[in-house]
């Protein structure tokens, strides 16, 4: 099942060209459009299905710092300063509140985990400090837990994946953007050795530059025209519970589960310490490049061979622009949500804060996440494609990261000062 959305108001014509054509309509391409129609550059966004629809939607909603490397932390703390500036931007409330997230721990193998990360950001002035068990009840109360420690950031927060994308690709309209759902982009064309257009299901679009920010399909995009993305799937399942009294208005994450306050009373609660694993045939193509990240998380992949094992040959690898291709089948990526997992959150959580066992589950959803081998982003020219820019293979932070990274990918694709240093980002680090 998936979450209700608010509706955009998308376009229902079809233009022949513009200045910049965005493949993707999550968070990240919405506010890249946002970006470039605040500058006067006029854009289109090409959404298969329904903008926000998949993971952007589908996520946890933390705004998070904490955790992150060292290469990653000015863009978190950048889109810090974006989100607090969004509604007034977008002229509605999108759920930001920084309200805090702390990670518990119960090992000192785990806390020594945290040390770590703290010295390794040491010099990025960050808020984050470590917990003793007395302090974490002290923060939240009525837990029932063993902890050997945690760690806080005050100054991460939240907000509503269920609001933000949508209330970002209106604005984006009111400032002259081009959105057209149900409108899969088949292939680029060329012209002197440049991108100079998209070919969709609906027909060609002539445009000067290309944002390529299709999320957990910029693979099998990418693949058709011969450029290799590392990314494989994940599949993370979440609960939505009715209104209900909390311990805290700061995100917990704890070994294996998590639970943060949402604008609407209830909590978004997850098994942190699982998420599903499906077999494909790109394991078996890239999957040695993953090998370091199982040999230190292993623990936490569900890993099956099944109907997504047979759903993804059925899927075409290469396809010309008269079509189909893999995004005309499948519009909306909606993976059915693991009981058993949810259940195990549900069951650790009442564990450590009782309070939960008078949790009433409304709803329940998972979505897929594309994961790069270290976990951050692919974002910069495309190799060999001159006119095509990358904005993809978020690995489960493009929410969080989502209004920064959007303008980060405007400001590469008009070549202006970036927001934060790219140069983590490229793509040729994988090479």
């Amino acid at each position: 099942m998936a979450p209700a959305l608010p509706p955009v108001n998308s376009s229902s014509t079809f233009p022949a060209s513009t200045t910049v054509v965005v493949i993707g309509a999550g968070i990240v391409g919405l506010t890249a459009a946002l970006t470039l129609a605040e500058r006067g550059v006029p854009v289109v966004v090409l959404e298969k299905g329904r903008a926000g629809a998949e993971q952007s939607s589908r996520n946890l909603g933390w705004v998070r710092k904490m955790g992150r490397s060292a290469p990653d932390v000015p863009m978190s703390l950048a889109a810090d300063r974006l989100w607090a500036q969004m509604p007034e931007r977008v002229g509605t409330d999108v759920g930001y509140r920084q309200a805090g997230i702390m990670y518990l721990a119960r090992t000192e193998a785990e806390m020594e985990m945290h040390r770590q990360w703290l010295t390794a950001v040491n010099q990025l002035s960050l808020d984050s400090r470590l917990l003793s068990a007395s302090e974490i009840n002290g923060i939240v109360p009525g837990g029932e837990g063993r902890w050997a420690g945690g760690i806080h950031t005050a100054s991460d927060g939240r907000a509503e994946p269920t609001l933000a994308p949508s209330a970002i690709a209106n604005a984006a309209i009111r400032r002259g953007a081009v959105i057209v759902e149900n409108c899969a982009v088949r292939t680029l064309t060329f012209a002197g050795g440049r991108v100079d257009g998209v070919v969709t299901e609906r027909g060609e679009i002539r445009c000067e530059h290309v944002l390529l920010a299709g999320g957990l399909w910029s693979r099998k995009f990418l693949g058709n025209l011969g450029v290799s993305l590392p990314t494989l799937p994940l599949i993370s399942s979440v609960i939505r519970t009715a209104p209900m009294e909390g311990p805290t208005e700061i995100a917990v994450g704890g070994p294996d589960f998590s639970f943060r306050k949402r604008r609407d009373g209830g909590f978004t609660i997850t098994q942190r310490g699982a998420l599903g694993a499906p077999l494909l045939l790109d394991h078996l193509l890239i999957g040695l490049r993953y090998l370091h990240m199982l040999r230190g998380q292993r623990q936490l992949l569900r890993i099956n061979l099944g109907k997504d094992f047979l759903n993804d040959i059925r899927l075409p690898r290469r396809w010309g622009p008269k079509g189909p291709s893999p995004f005309e089948r499948i519009r909306v990526m909606d993976p059915k949500a693991d009981a058993a997992i949810n259940a195990e959150a549900m069951a650790n959580l009442t564990a450590a804060w009782p309070v939960f066992k008078n949790a009433i589950i409304e709803e329940v959803w998972a979505g897929m996440m594309d994961i790069t081998p270290d976990s951050l982003p692919v974002m910069g020219a495309a190799p060999r494609l001159p006119g095509l820019t990358l904005a993809t293979g978020f690995s489960g932070h493009g929410f969080g990261t989502g209004p920064a990274a959007g303008q980060l990918a405007a400001d590469l694709v008009m070549n202006v000062t970036p927001i934060v240093d790219p140069t983590p980002y490229r793509l040729e680090r994988f090479s």
